[in-house]
């Protein structure tokens, strides 16, 4: 696994592409997308470690998000077409009072401009065609919202902020429905990825970096895969009960029915992920070949 500090401008795919060339590598995948606009941490697996790619889907996810009052586009963020423009009369206290009153379980209607699928096509395919289709709005959980930069507020209408979310949290509508609420409008002008569950941006690499490195100095920087886990209780397994999951055969464990876990053998090596049964057997999920 590597931690890459995506770059403005890149698609998260590409970003993928050009450090899997740099590892050689022949199977690669990401844990999250992140739009062009955005930078910020982007895990990268390769080889074994993308078995365990999707378990940071539904991590929380930490973001520093730049908001521009008085201007709605059509996207929610810089890249959209300017729907209206209104003036801006609000102060840092108004400000504060906004971000407050979103923090919690809320509903948020998915933007037109996502990834999101209606009758098997992205709804992004029918805001391009000018097409605007019914949604459902959905529950997410804002953990922490707070004011950072309010500097440029009196001036260019702007602010910075940081949330700490749930999965499934789209930051760009964050920032039209902070601006509806305090009647000016806004959109999303920047943004910035800064933790995924345990992660955090500060241990993450640019691919400038990267491609400077020699092969060997480069390979140091892999993190193994259960970095991935952090957020999964351990088991160390005995030698012979190592062996036998190794074979995929179930082994006797007590936990928590239903309960997701990250195994070791005595010596410390991942094995991979196994689910607690209800029978009281420890059963196979994702294992690591050759662990």
């Amino acid at each position: 696994m590597l931690l890459l500090d995506k770059p403005l401008g890149l698609s998260s795919n590409h970003a993928l592409q050009a450090a899997r060339r740099l590892y050689n590598a022949e199977k690669a995948g990401h844990t999250g997308t992140l739009d062009p606009l955005a930078t910020g941490l982007l895990p990268l697996c390769f080889g074994e470690a993308t078995k365990f790619s999707g378990e940071l889907l539904n991590a929380d996810k930490r973001y520093v998000a730049t908001v521009q009052l008085g201007v709605t586009t059509d996207t929610a963020d810089a890249e959209g077409r300017v729907l209206q423009r209104r003036p801006v009369e609000t102060d840092r206290p108004a400000v504060e009072v906004a971000l407050a009153a979103f923090v919690g379980d809320i509903e948020q209607m998915p933007p037109m401009y996502s990834a999101l699928k209606r009758d098997g096509k992205p709804l992004y395919e029918y805001a391009r065609a000018g097409i605007e289709v019914e949604r459902a709005a959905r529950r997410v959980s804002i953990y922490e919202l707070c004011l950072l930069d309010a500097g440029e507020l009196s001036g260019e209408g702007r602010f910075v902020f940081e949330v700490r979310c749930s999965k499934g949290t789209y930051v760009r509508t964050l920032a039209a429905d902070i601006g509806e609420r305090l009647g000016c409008g806004a959109h999303l002008a920047g943004l910035r990825r800064t933790g995924i569950g345990t992660l955090d941006v500060v241990a993450a690499h640019f691919l400038a970096d990267l491609e400077a490195l020699t092969d060997d100095a480069r390979d140091a920087l892999l993190l193994p895969p259960d970095g991935l886990l952090a957020g999964l209780a351990e088991v160390r397994l005995d030698a012979a009960d190592a062996a036998r999951l190794r074979h995929g055969q179930a082994v006797r464990w007590s936990a928590e029915e239903g309960s997701r876990l990250r195994v070791y053998d005595p010596e410390q090596r991942f094995i991979g992920v196994c689910r607690q049964a209800a029978d009281g057997w420890l059963q196979a999920q994702r294992l690591v070949a050759g662990a």
